[in-house]
């Protein structure tokens, strides 16, 4: 307000000054920016106007600010640089331009072969589908070819007698009685499965009377038995035991007769009935002579020649082990082949003892005729003359230390007690059995238990009379396992005897033991040989053998599987054929009706041959027939000239007859699932594999987020119920092949090897083949076994962490090789492969095949497994030896043969190299 006063009243004073200086300023400002603005504008453009103007002058030389010609400016010398670069820019410009006109019209004529392939893609596959179609078609119109020349069966109806059939007339004489005309067929079709009915004893009179032991170890086994059904009204067979009877039990032949015609099921006659009299002492009474049978069959270890009917009745061994299993640590082992007495025998024969043959009068009133020559006076006298001679150490005694044993009239008592006698039988090499005098008498339980006795600890039976019936002796071929000798010849058996190579009878020891164990050993055995005898005799295939039963782990898969270079890689060897199929199973056993037929012998004497036919034990119907499991494979091959040489047409089969052919996969694992998925990994893409069975032994189960990769083919995981290496060898129900490659789940093998490994098993279907190879040693200072894998010029061994073998063994390895073997390996979680290895070659007599030179599978990097402990070892040899002791000898064979291809490493001239893929 001051200021504005100042002004209004004339601006006096300092404030009108201030404002005179600022407009000044103003005023100056703006003629400065003025004068700017005329000088930076329109002094330009008079510059421009005058320049212009110059130009415009008609003599083109004397243009000053024109644009001049190119070669005017090329004479300007700072410029000659840039005008060569322009230049040499000009003409890759030009290159450029002519390349790519040129790939151009290389991309056109490329483009027009595509749309050529694309529609020659497009005609073959047209060609491919109606190839497929005529392939299908002819598919098709050979299985109807195929049905046409073999129509398929259907099974027979089922036909089952009426309750109260009396069956077929009577024969016109009991002891006439043979399957023809006193067994009804028509109970026992051959779909039956062989239906058996026991009769419980304790609901008869006749069963209180029973042995204890016998009744109870008849019962066990009954119980146990596949064949044995609970109705009556189906069954083809009916069993009564009668004996053996306790002391001092003594029961009448009209009682007892009385007591069988009484039975629900007996029929008026007793047709497929079997009356089992079992003994567990050599004076078991002979209950059932002058007992009307009707046409019941009679099983039992003494007969008389009155009573026995050939063919129909049966001869069993004696039941001497009623309730326990051999003990294994007690039997001696099979070597040395040569014991300390060459033969001996002990007895007595007693004349004075009444019998059931001298007491009573036989429904034929006794035999007619003079009475036999008695060669035992003979025998004696040449019996002594070779102990006297001492030419070999023999022992014979002619009468007991003690008081003998009861026994028949004319046989020969048993001396002492049972392990007395056992203990000399250890020490010889040969046991005499002399039949009793009398021929009537067919067998007595003295002669079999003689005889059980002889081959429980392996001394090789001699007998002395060639009119006995020895036990199952119309199936088993005793030729093997023992000498029977006419009592003339006694003079010669000296000979006989000496003249035997340790080879042979090596053999009929083994043989002996075989039988002993498989048909004699146990009531268990016994039963299931009279069942397996009269369905043999009858025609009726054995029931198929149980499989284990895989229960599967959930798992999720989708892990895509990447291929291993190294594990692909094939090198120079071509591995044939690789097929798009999907898995497919091997042909089933089709010969199951016709077995008993073609086999008859075979099945029950090849032991210890490779495919032998357990009558306990029968085969499963996905085994393959016994020719084809035997045979080589090579087929005929041209000799002179023709196809073949170069190797193409046998690799085109992998080897073997069989064209079509896989394997499955056996992996146990204990909880690494790294390692295992690596290990399936690598199996990604591996040729003729059917499916992977991954056997996990952990009670922990795998990882729920754990993905498993996807391998082209199925993975069964299967939960086991303990954690027992044993668990590798069980046939799986899930394993449809033939062939199994058992390896562990840190097993490194490439393609190839396994492809070779596979292709050399089909050659030798009853061997393990294998890679990693072992050998077995004997220990000097300890008189033991070792086992070892050192490197060296021989095996015996190859172990099952990466081997093939047939599925056969994997049942006889679970059901039939003995209990304690299996036991041990749970013991000490150790020793399976060895005890695989044992029993194929006790059953084949043949050694391993080992393949390629690898000797080790590892994989690197892998966690340490058990074989790493420096307790394995130790307990591997603790295993042999046990195994040993169990077997009776050494089964493991040595050899130095190896196989590889037929050009391993094997320098070619160039133009044959194209030979070496196809070997």
């Amino acid at each position: 307000m001051t200021g504005y006063t100042m002004l209004r009243n004339g601006g006096a004073g300092n404030g009108g000054q201030t404002c005179m200086l600022r407009w000044s300023n103003r005023i100056r400002l703006t003629w400065l920016s003025f004068t700017l603005f005329v000088i930076l504008v329109f002094f330009p453009l008079i510059a421009h106007y005058y320049l212009t103007t110059l130009d415009e002058a008609d003599e083109a030389g004397k243009r000053i600010f024109g644009p001049r010609a190119g070669s005017e400016l090329c004479e300007v010398k700072h410029v000659l640089d840039l005008c060569r670069i322009r230049e040499s820019v000009s003409e890759e410009l030009l290159q450029l331009e002519a390349k790519r006109q040129e790939l151009n019209s290389e991309i056109a004529k490329l483009n027009l072969k595509i749309e050529a392939c694309k529609k020659s893609i497009e005609n073959a596959k047209q060609d491919l589908l109606q190839l497929k179609n005529v392939i299908s078609q002819t598919e098709h119109s050979y299985k109807e070819l195929m049905a046409q020349n073999q129509p398929k069966l259907s099974l027979p109806i089922r036909l089952l007698p009426e309750k109260d059939d009396a069956g077929l007339p009577p024969p016109k004489v009991i002891r006439g009685c043979r399957l023809h005309n006193c067994f009804d067929y028509s109970r026992c079709p051959l779909t039956s499965g062989f239906p058996v009915y026991v009769y419980d004893s304790d609901q008869f009179v006749l069963g209180s009377h029973l042995d204890p032991l016998v009744k109870q170890a008849f019962q066990a086994t009954a119980r146990a038995n596949v064949y044995v059904t609970e109705n009556a009204d189906i069954a083809c067979l009916y069993v009564i035991l009668v004996g053996e009877m306790q002391e001092p039990v003594v029961l009448r032949p009209a009682e007892l007769e009385k007591q069988l015609y009484s039975l629900p099921h007996w029929r008026r006659d007793g047709h497929n009935h079997v009356i089992i009299n079992l003994s567990r002492k050599s004076d078991t009474q002979n209950l059932l002579y002058n007992v009307s049978t009707g046409r019941a069959m009679v099983a039992q270890s003494t007969f008389y020649a009155v009573q026995y009917r050939p063919g129909f009745d049966l001869v069993v061994s004696p039941l001497v082990h009623a309730m326990s299993e051999p003990n294994f640590m007690e039997i001696p082992p099979q070597v040395p082949v040569k014991r300390k007495y060459l033969f001996t025998f002990q007895g007595e024969k007693i004349e004075s003892l009444r019998s059931s043959l001298q007491e009573a009068r036989s429904f034929e009133e006794e035999m007619e005729g003079d009475p036999p020559a008695d060669y035992d006076d003979r025998i004696i006298a040449t019996l002594k003359a070779v102990q006297d001679s001492k030419l070999d150490q023999v022992l014979v005694e002619f009468t007991c230390k003690n008081q003998p044993k009861p026994s028949l009239p004319t046989e020969w008592a048993l001396c002492g007690e049972r392990e007395d006698r056992l203990e000399l039988l250890k020490l010889s090499t040969f046991a005499l059995i002399i039949t009793p005098g009398d021929p009537r008498l067919v067998i007595s339980s003295g002669c079999a238990t003689r005889l059980f006795e002889a081959l429980e600890v392996g001394a090789v039976p001699v007998v002395l009379g060639e009119q006995v019936q020895l036990p199952y002796q119309d199936m088993l071929q005793w030729n093997e396992a023992a000498l029977v000798v006419p009592k003339p010849r006694v003079t010669e058996v000296h000979f006989l005897l000496r003249s035997l190579s340790d080879s042979d009878l090596l053999a009929m020891r083994r043989q002996g033991r075989f039988l002993w164990e498989t048909y004699f050993s146990t009531a268990d055995s016994i039963f299931n040989t009279v069942l397996a005898m009269i369905r043999t005799r009858i025609q009726i295939p054995a029931a198929p053998i149980r499989e284990e039963a895989a229960a599967e782990i959930p798992h999720r898969s989708g892990k895509a599987a990447g291929t291993d270079p190294n594990m692909a890689d094939n090198g120079d060897l071509d591995l044939g054929p690789v097929e798009t199929e999907p898995p497919y199973a091997s042909p089933k056993y089709l010969r199951n009706f016709t077995l008993t037929v073609t086999d008859f012998h075979r099945s029950w004497n090849s032991a210890p041959g490779p495919f032998h036919l357990f009558p306990h034990t029968p085969f499963d119907p996905v085994l393959p027939s016994e020719a084809k499991f035997l045979g080589s494979g090579t087929g005929f091959r041209p000799i002179g000239g023709g196809a073949g040489g170069s190797g193409k047409e046998f690799q085109a089969a992998l080897g073997g007859n069989v064209p079509r052919e896989q394997f499955t996969v056996v992996m146990l694992t204990y909880e690494r699932e790294e390692v295992l998925m690596n290990s399936l990994e690598r199996l990604n893409g591996l040729p003729y594999l059917n499916k992977v069975v991954v056997v996990w032994n952990s009670p922990k189960l795998p990882s729920e987020d754990l993905l498993w990769p996807d391998i082209g083919v199925p993975i069964m995981v299967v939960r086991t119920e303990k954690n027992s290496l044993n668990n590798r060898f069980l046939p799986w129900n899930e394993i449809e092949t033939e062939a199994i490659l058992s390896i562990d789940d840190d097993a490194h093998l490439r393609h190839d090897e396994i492809m070779f490994g596979f292709r050399v098993w089909r050659e030798a279907r009853d061997r393990i083949v294998g890679f990693p190879g072992r050998y077995h040693a004997w220990d000097i200072p300890h008189q033991s076994w070792l086992y070892n894998s050192n490197y060296s010029c021989e095996l015996s061994m190859v172990l099952t962490g990466a081997a093939f073998f047939h599925k056969y063994y994997a049942y006889l390895y679970s059901y039939v090789m003995p209990q304690a073997i299996r036991d041990m390996v749970d013991e000490y979680i150790n020793c399976e492969d060895i005890a695989m290895n044992f029993l194929v070659s006790h059953i084949t007599r043949k050694p391993p095949i080992k393949v390629t030179s690898r000797w080790t599978f590892r994989c690197p990097g892998c966690p340490q497994a058990l074989s790493h402990d420096d307790s394995h070892f130790h307990e591997r040899h603790k295993c042999i030896n046990f195994f040993v002791k169990v077997y009776g000898y050494m089964p493991l064979l040595y050899t130095q043969f190896r196989v590889d291809s037929v050009l391993f490493k094997t320098r070619l001239p160039h133009d044959k190299t194209k030979c070496f893929k196809f070997i």
